[in-house]
């Protein structure tokens, strides 16, 4: 695995870095000269270079016009502004509020037809109830001091958004560690109907969930972070400061062999039910 799963972001950002540095090198300028041409400090040159800082669209175009190749700003500005949208930062992606970021990904749930989820932390959002969500995002606004808690409506998209488990044309299947069942983000009430939720759903002919038992013995995997793999061509973790989108076909290979050796794991039907159930009588 990966050292960081920001990784592909950042590993992006620096190969447009090199070529940068590369052109300043082809052109015979240092550093200092560089900047002197795109009127601004030396410094900026250094931390763009060393993939410190992200270019905008005009540094970029007053780079390779310093450097006397103009010719090849609309290319360095594409990949540039790939190698960002990898990495978007929460604070970026929550201005518009929650309910927002839960209804900028219902299409693009319609749109896949394989999901894989493995889950260290907490119910998997597509099995999420509703006083459950609630209870998660809300902590998800005051933490991130969102100025309007909508985290109540936020909930209620997540549900909706989810619904999607219940169409035809899409396949499900969810790894989730036994700690899970216990995490409580309710009272009894919320968490005993998120609970029978889980037998439920994990019912549906479309819907594998496994739950990895505590005491599973001879881990091939430890708990790792939550991460979601779309049609087996995007990773999409989440980290406490962004969510990290993965595409390179190397990373993304080795969250599905992570997801397989989890999901060997797991156990399943009646024995997964089993864990469920005895969650549930812990709340009593």
């Amino acid at each position: 695995m990966p050292t960081s799963p920001s990784s592909s972001a950042q590993a992006a950002r620096e190969r447009v870095a090199r070529r940068l540095r590369d052109l300043r090198k082809e052109a015979g300028l240092t550093v200092t000269e560089l900047a002197g041409r795109c009127g601004w400090h030396h410094a900026k040159t250094s931390r763009i270079e060393n993939g410190l800082t992200a270019p905008s669209p005009g540094d970029l175009r007053k780079w390779v016009t310093a450097c006397g190749v103009p010719g090849l700003g609309d290319d360095l500005v594409a990949q540039s502004l790939h190698a960002e949208s990898l990495y978007t930062e929460w604070r970026h992606r929550v201005r518009g509020g929650l309910k927002q970021l839960q209804d900028s990904a219902a299409g693009f749930f319609q749109e896949t037809g394989s999901f894989r989820v493995y889950s260290s932390s907490l119910v998997p959002g597509l099995l999420q109830t509703e006083g459950y969500a609630a209870g998660v995002l809300g902590i998800s606004a005051r933490f991130r001091e969102i100025p309007v808690d909508d985290s109540a409506e936020a909930a209620r998209a997540r549900v909706e958004r989810s619904r999607v488990i219940h169409q035809p044309g899409h396949r499900f299947s969810m790894v989730v560690e036994e700690a899970v069942l216990y995490a409580r983000f309710g009272d009894d009430e919320v968490m005993a109907g998120q609970l029978g939720y889980l037998l439920t759903a994990g019912a549906l002919p479309q819907v594998s969930l496994g739950v990895i038992p505590m005491a599973v013995g001879n881990r091939t995997q430890w708990p790792r972070e939550t991460f979601h793999v779309y049609d087996d061509k995007l990773v999409s973790v989440e980290l406490v400061s962004a969510q990290v989108r993965i595409v390179q076909p190397s990373e993304v290979e080795l969250y599905l062999r992570a997801f397989e050796q989890l999901r060997s794991m797991a156990v399943y039907g009646a024995e997964a039910r089993a864990l469920i159930l005895r969650a549930i009588g812990a709340l009593r």
